[in-house]
């Protein structure tokens, strides 16, 4: 299936997902799309803007990503599973900060 010039990719591991790329190889852009109301549209919006508001968390999050693409140039699973511990413990706290 094709959206505005997108590669629809399914589920791809997040239930009740449509996920879709842009950009071929070179992944320029994601689109999540969810139901109304689906509870990931809050954690995905939560872990945005808690990286926003808090540099700090954002630079870790960075430093993680770019040492697992030096480490894992051409093994996309490895590059997600192993920034995976990070991004649940960033999520656990970006969703307490923004139902705050």
């Amino acid at each position: 299936m094709k959206f505005n010039n997108t590669t629809s990719i399914g589920e791809n591991g997040i239930p009740n997902r449509r996920y879709f790329q842009k950009g071929g190889d070179n992944r320029t852009h994601h689109l999540h799309i969810y139901e109304l109301y689906d509870f990931n549209i809050t954690r995905h919006i939560a872990f945005r803007d808690y990286l926003i508001a808090h540099p700090e968390q954002a630079n870790r999050y960075a430093d993680k990503k770019l040492a697992l693409v030096k480490q894992n140039a051409t093994d996309i699973e490895a590059y997600i599973e192993g920034k995976n511990d990070l991004v649940k413990e960033l999520e656990e706290h970006a969703i307490e900060w923004y139902e705050k």
